[in-house]
């Protein structure tokens, strides 16, 4: 298993004083994800969690629902260095279970993990449209309360980031707020993943009654995954794009940026926020409108 973290040499300047020292730096490794044996695609990640990376990210192409699909996952025996010292750990094979269709994916078609996949807007919402198993259900209401503490929880749980501070997570909670999983990876779609694929080889999914919490921006890509496994709120610290704010709001799902202590918005899904009585939002023209679900 390749190091989540690494030692370098670095420069350091603080005000005039200048000094020679070791730094910790995040690891990052291609690691090559091949279905059956076929390659299928390759991602920059940080060690760790790689057998859940490579099962999220089957169950975001819509290849996997259900443990039962999933007969192992397993390091290529085969796969050494380029020293010839061993096993490099960057290379791991998922065997689908007999019966489970194979995809016409392979990594020569360049399978898309990244949002600057190239294809239009409508095309990516309905391939997510097509490709889901599960509608985006969940009837529970979120106060602006419990999710405000959520950004806090997050990075509290980040055990890497304090000796890195190079490090994005993702952490699923209940609608009560209960802590229920978090990871980290350098890339944010890969701490997704990790998330979806633990769920998945522990048979919980669809997500249907938890919040994806992000540590970064809500792009596309992550909204797209939260959907592929059922996931009905998905909360970030930072912008989402337009198009997650479409694919939101088209699967029903409730997309939350911006969330930084009591201040947020809501942009798709405001029937699960739920705002103390009397409180409302105003529209262009001064007027009240009530949204979610309101507290006595």
């Amino acid at each position: 298993m390749g190091r989540v973290t690494e030692r370098r040499r670095v420069l350091r300047i603080r005000d005039g004083a200048v000094s020679a020292r070791p730094d910790t730096l995040v690891a990052e490794e291609p690691l090559e994800i091949r279905l059956n044996g076929r390659p299928l695609a390759i991602t920059m990640r940080t060690p760790g969690d790689d057998f859940a990376l490579a099962a999220g990210f089957l169950v975001s192409e819509g290849v996997l629902g259900r443990a039962a699909e999933l007969t192992s996952i397993a390091y290529c025996a085969g796969a050494t260095a380029d020293d010839g010292t061993g096993n490099t750990y960057n290379i791991l094979d998922v065997k689908l279970a007999p019966g489970v269709p194979v995809p016409d994916i392979t990594l020569e078609r360049n399978v898309y993990t990244t949002s600057s996949c190239g294809l239009c807007g409508k095309a990516s919402l309905d391939a997510v449209r097509t490709s889901a198993r599960w509608p985006i259900t969940g009837d529970f209401a979120l106060t602006p309360e419990l999710l405000a503490t959520m950004p806090d929880r997050l990075r509290a749980a980040q055990r890497v980031f304090d000796r890195t501070g190079g490090l994005h997570a993702a952490a699923l909670f209940t609608p009560a707020g209960e802590l229920l999983d978090v990871r980290e990876d350098v890339g944010r779609h890969n701490a997704v993943d990790k998330l979806i694929g633990r769920a998945l080889q522990q048979d919980l999914l669809p997500l249907s009654e938890a919040v994806l919490m992000v540590s970064g921006r809500a792009s596309f890509e992550l909204a797209q995954k939260a959907a592929m496994a059922g996931i009905p709120a998905l909360a970030a610290v930072s912008a989402p794009s337009s198009l997650a704010v479409d694919l939101a709001a088209e699967t029903g799902m409730t997309l939350i940026g911006f969330l930084r202590g009591t201040s947020m918005n809501v942009y798709a899904g405001e029937r699960r926020i739920a705002l103390p009585d009397g409180a409302g939002q105003t529209d262009s023209a001064g007027q009240t409108v009530k949204t979610g679900p309101q507290m006595s």
